[in-house]
This record gives C-alpha cells, sequence and structure tokens, in this order.
C-alpha cells in the first residue's frame, strides 16, 4: 500500500512538472509553432516592363494570368480529384493522383500554370470542394510580333526569369522588384484574411526602348526566310546598322523561334547567330587591311601590285588567284579580290602590323553590345604568328570574328574612320554601353568607300548588289567553314557580303552571312549573299527616308523556323 501510495506521488510529481514545462518553459516554442500555423507570408511578383522597339511599338508586354493549385493536405479521394482535373487541363490522371499523394502533408501543389481563359471557366464548371483548389494571378510574358527578333529580345521563363537577348541583359531593369504580403490562415489551411500592416506592394519593372525598328526587322527577315528557300543553307544572319551611331536597326538569324511557344523551338534555333557565330572572315577583312596600311603609310593609293599571272610562291607555300591577273593598282587588288595582291600589302606591312590592324578594327574582342552570349572571335597572339600568317591575314584567314565585329569593322569605314561599339538599347540611357576611338582619317575613309568599294559593286565581285535608286559600296566574302577538329571543311563554305549607302554618307550599312549553302553551286559571297544584303539595304533605306515603295512587297505573317 506504502509502495503504491509513493508510486503515485512519484507520477503526480512528473507529471506537474511536465506541466509546468509545458505552460511556462516552452510557451514561446509553443507560441511561435502556433504562430506559423496561422500566418504565412506569400510573395507578390513584380510586373516586368515592357520592350519596346524605336518607334514605340511593342515588342514584348505582360498580362496577368490564373494559374491553379491544390491542397493535397484537405483531398481525401486523390484518384477521383485528379481524373476531373486531368480530363480539363489535357493531363496524365494517373501522374496527377500520384502527384497529389506524394504531397498529402502539403498545403500547395502548383498542377499547372498560366492557364488559358478557356481552362479557367472548366476548373470553374468543375465545382470542386472550394477549400482543396485555388487559382493564383501571375504573369504571362507575350510577345506580339511573334517570331520578329526573338533572338533580340529572347524570352522570360515559367518564373519569369529572362533567358538571352535583352530579356536577360536587362534584367535588373525589367524585372522590378516583388513585394510580398502576409496571409492568415485557419487549421485547415484556409485564408481568413490579408494582413494590411504586413504587406509590401511590389515595384514594377522599367520599360526598355531598343533601337531596333520593326518594320526594317520585318524585312530583314522576310529575306532571310528567301535566302533559307533559294540556297538551303545550315543558318544565315543578317544585321542592318547606322554606321554614324552604331545603332542596331535590325538584327535576325535563321533557324530562329517564336518566344511565344518556345517548346516547339528546334535545337538549333537558340543561337544569335549574329553575336555568337564565329568565321573566318574572307575577303571581308582585306578592306580593313588596306584602310590601315594608308593610314599608316606603308602603302599608297596609287600602288601597283605584280599578281604573277595567278601564282605567287611565298617563302614555301604556293598562292593562287581564282584568275591569272597581272598588274592590278590597289584599288582593282579590292575589286578583283585579289588574294596574291592582298598577301604582297601584308609583306609591306608585316605581322606586327597586321596584328595591330585587327586589333584596331575589334578583332579578337567583344564589341561591347547589350546582349548576352555574345563571343570575341579568335585573334591568336601575336608570338604564334609565322610566315604563312604573313600571307593569310590579309586573305583573311587564321582569325575568326562574328558577323557583328565584322559590321562594326566595316561601319569605321563607312563613317569617317571612327570604330564605335555597336549599341541596340535607346532607352533608358544608363544601359547604353558605347564607347569610340578614331581607326583611320576621314580621307583614308572616304577614299575606301568612293574607289574600291564602290567599284567593288559597280564592276567587281559585287555587282549583284547594285540597286536603280542608290550607289551602293560594299565588299564580298567567301570562306571555307572551319572544322571544331581544325582545317577546313571541303565543298562548305561561310558566304558573306558587307554593303552600304549612299556614298556620299551612308545612312545604313548591311552585313548577310550565309553558311554553308546547299544547292545552287559554288557558294560565292557575290552570288549567295550580295542580292540578299542588297535587297535589305534597299528596304532600309526607303524606310529611313519615309519611302513607301518597299510596301509593294509581300510579307510572310510566318517566317521560317
Amino acid at each position: 500500500m506504502l509502495i503504491a501510495s509513493l508510486g503515485a506521488l512519484v507520477v503526480s510529481v512528473v507529471l506537474a512538472g511536465r506541466l509546468i514545462q509545458l505552460q511556462v518553459l516552452e510557451q514561446d516554442d509553443f507560441s511561435r509553432t502556433a504562430s506559423g500555423q496561422r500566418i504565412f507570408r506569400q510573395t507578390v511578383p513584380a510586373r516586368p516592363g515592357d520592350i519596346f522597339d524605336s518607334s514605340g511599338r511593342i515588342l514584348a508586354t505582360t498580362v496577368t494570368t490564373q494559374s491553379f493549385y491544390l491542397v493535397p493536405s484537405l483531398i481525401d479521394e486523390p484518384d477521383s480529384f485528379a481524373s476531373k482535373v486531368a480530363s480539363v487541363l489535357q493531363l496524365d490522371p494517373q501522374k496527377l493522383s500520384q502527384k497529389i499523394r506524394n504531397s498529402s502533408k502539403s498545403q500547395f501543389l502548383w498542377i499547372k500554370r498560366r492557364l488559358d481563359p478557356s481552362e479557367v471557366i472548366s476548373i470553374r464548371e468543375l465545382k470542386l470542394p472550394r477549400d482543396q483548389w485555388g487559382f493564383r494571378e501571375e504573369y504571362r510574358r507575350v510577345y506580339p510580333q511573334g517570331l520578329i527578333a526573338a533572338h533580340v529580345l529572347g524570352l522570360r521563363n515559367i518564373d519569369g526569369i529572362g533567358q538571352g537577348g535583352i530579356e536577360e541583359s536587362q534584367e535588373s531593369i525589367l524585372a522590378g522588384q516583388p513585394g510580398y504580403e502576409t496571409l492568415l490562415r485557419d487549421a485547415r489551411g484556409r485564408v481568413l484574411e490579408i494582413e494590411p500592416t504586413s504587406t509590401l506592394p511590389m515595384s514594377p519593372g522599367e520599360s526598355v526602348t531598343l533601337t531596333i525598328d520593326t518594320v526594317i526587322q520585318l524585312q530583314t527577315e522576310r529575306v532571310l526566310d528567301e535566302v533559307m528557300t533559294q540556297w538551303q543553307p545550315s543558318s544565315v544572319c543578317a544585321i542592318a546598322m547606322d554606321p554614324h551611331t552604331g545603332e542596331i536597326l535590325s538584327m535576325a538569324s535563321r533557324p530562329t523561334f517564336d518566344p511565344n511557344e518556345p517548346e516547339l523551338a528546334g535545337s538549333d534555333s537558340w543561337k544569335n547567330r549574329a553575336i555568337a557565330d564565329i568565321y573566318e572572315p574572307g575577303s571581308t577583312f582585306k578592306p580593313l587591311i588596306v584602310a590601315y596600311g594608308l593610314e599608316a603609310g606603308l602603302i599608297q593609293k596609287d600602288q601597283v601590285f605584280d599578281c604573277e599571272r595567278g601564282q605567287y610562291r611565298m617563302g614555301r607555300r604556293v598562292l593562287h588567284d581564282t584568275h591569272a591577273y597581272g598588274s592590278l593598282s590597289l584599288t582593282d587588288v579590292l575589286v578583283k579580290s585579289s588574294n596574291i595582291g592582298m598577301a604582297k600589302v601584308g609583306e609591306l606591312l608585316g605581322n606586327a602590323e597586321l596584328f595591330e590592324s585587327a586589333q584596331r578594327f575589334g578583332i579578337g574582342r567583344r564589341t561591347g553590345i547589350e546582349l548576352t552570349g555574345e563571343l570575341p572571335g579568335l585573334l591568336r597572339p601575336l608570338s604564334l604568328w609565322n610566315s604563312y600568317s604573313t600571307g593569310s591575314i590579309p586573305m583573311g584567314h587564321e582569325l575568326a570574328a562574328t558577323p557583328l565585329q565584322m559590321i562594326a569593322a566595316h561601319a569605321a569605314i563607312a563613317n569617317g574612320g571612327v570604330w564605335r561599339s555597336p549599341t541596340i538599347i535607346k532607352a533608358p540611357r544608363e544601359s547604353r554601353t558605347q564607347v569610340s576611338q578614331q581607326v583611320i582619317s576621314s580621307d583614308v575613309s572616304r577614299w575606301m568607300v568612293s574607289e574600291p568599294l564602290r567599284e567593288v559593286v559597280t564592276r567587281g565581285t559585287g555587282k549583284k548588289a547594285q540597286l536603280a535608286d542608290y550607289e551602293v559600296f560594299g565588299k564580298t566574302g567567301t570562306a571555307q567553314v572551319l572544322l571544331a577538329s581544325g582545317g577546313y571543311s571541303h565543298g562548305k563554305y561561310v558566304s558573306s557580303f558587307i554593303c552600304g549607302a549612299p556614298i556620299d554618307k551612308p545612312r545604313a550599312i548591311v552585313l548577310v552571312v550565309v553558311n554553308e549553302a546547299s544547292v545552287g553551286g559554288e557558294a560565292f559571297g557575290g552570288k549567295v549573299a550580295a542580292p540578299a544584303a542588297a535587297e535589305i539595304l534597299k528596304h532600309t533605306l526607303r524606310h529611313l527616308s519615309k519611302d513607301l515603295r518597299w510596301a509593294a512587297s509581300p510579307v510572310k505573317n510566318h517566317p521560317t523556323r
């Protein structure tokens, strides 16, 4: 009896001690737990800023949509629930049911985000238990122009994060600052009220205005579609630029994608080839060497070069021209695109000056355009050059450039001699990152445009770029495709053409680069790329001068992917 009484006393003491512990010592812990069960802080996403073209046309905007979620902890019959939901959202009922079971203790589970209005209506018509599901407003990025300027714009993923193009490079400006709201819930997870004193409103993102002109961009993409159809290349890209300001008027690549439907894009559609393809520029590099040589006083405008009847031994190497030229003026070396003539220019300059000329025109470094993914090209250290380099570099070999680097370099020749970093942002101005440097004199610039580059089009390799209304200057380029393993691919070429107009004060300069044209015979730049570049140039100049004759050309609604 005594033992039993002592036992009861011990139990009473233990229970009393535990009660004191729970009510006093651990009171704060229980309060925090209870509070955590009732209070929930929910992020309020910021609305991303819009993207406009240079004339205020909307290229990217944001709309509000409904996203569908469940409260798995309150769903007693996952199979039945999943069957109903899956039928209207085109989901697999078994996978959905398993997903609900796997999250059976959770109070929140996304099922499908950014529903179409018809799907929202269908869910409501199911009349599911109201405490088991809900809609949450989210933002969906919309690109009203469809495929137009897709590589320039990039896109925003399911979580609203910019990926590629302006969406990524200007994320800090476009994204805005998210807010939050504090929700009070009951024991079953149902929202009772929003606590206004613990709420922070979101700050929407700022808008960005581009230098891109949608009209010029649309015409550029139309021409690229025609190139894809006519020559069936692996890819093609084009850039139109104002040579005096460095502003990009259009930039396009094929294959491409629709940022409204990224899931349909092919694996080869994502690259912005204007800034991320590198290639040996071939003969389009020759004017840069000539311009630098003239500026340095190492060659003269009236100089004549013996082109050796099409065959010239340079050390252990024999160089050839496509025709057996004899003596050619410096102008004709460019007009005829003589490799032997350019090799002799290289001998007069020497490797150190050739290296300096490439650097001065921006080869081997990023231009600094406000886009993600730009490559620096390839310019090997001077210490790795040899006697082969003396002949190869002036012909546009042994180095690699992006299309953007090449058009920026030629813009310097066209604008009076100033290399200016390209820009694609018009506003806000603080996002614009431009630098400039005088690389040749205005006298050399003027002579290059009005003499050899003009005559390339009037009587040389670029005759297919002639326009009825404008006097065009330009340069063709044809180079074998570089292999990733080293060496060249025989029978596969990069065909390019750079042109501009008018001669006296160029308003626009255009580059087209065609990779691996597969039909039509030899893919010379003057045959494959020149007509396309001239067509883009024509429409660009007409639009800039408000000449609406371009409108007579039909435009496809859905460019080639």
